[in-house]
């Protein structure tokens, strides 16, 4: 994750929540690919990971990913030294991440405008999320080309 440039704020159980700080810097475009290219090296990586835990007599994992885009806030309670993040994209990974295929990746609409343009790797809308609203917020695969 460090080598992408994401840090990890917290492990919530069955749950990872990271961040890529340099998505809102001047030079957004490598903190979006830093944050694909991680999110899909850890797909990719699945294969490795099974056979290690396997070898170790420890139980399988499969994992599921959602990424989106927009304003976040960084926190600290306290009454605990652990980060905690809140805003809209957690709370839409949230939702959208069970529309992701087993060790798969899912992005929101918002990250998706971002990236859409990208060469490097494949999009392709596989449902929307009823928000309540007249309009739905679309969820895209992404893969490598």
């Amino acid at each position: 994750m460090s080598r992408f440039g994401g840090f990890v704020i917290k492990n919530i159980g069955d749950c990872l929540l990271y961040y890529f700080p340099e998505s809102s810097k001047a030079n957004r475009k490598f903190g979006f690919m830093s944050c694909l290219e991680c999110s899909l090296e850890m797909i990719e990586s699945h294969a490795i990971i099974s056979k290690t835990l396997e070898q170790n007599n420890l139980p399988k994992v499969d994992y599921r990913i959602s990424l989106d885009y927009g304003s976040v806030v960084l926190m600290r309670t306290n009454n605990s030294d652990s980060q905690d993040m809140l805003g809209p994209p957690v709370n839409m990974c949230t939702k959208i991440n069970h529309a992701a295929e087993t060790n798969g990746a899912v992005i929101g609409g918002d990250l998706y405008t971002m990236v859409k343009s990208f060469n490097d790797y494949k999009f392709k809308k596989v449902k929307e999320f009823s928000l309540g609203f007249k309009h739905s917020y679309p969820i895209y695969s992404v893969m490598r080309k």
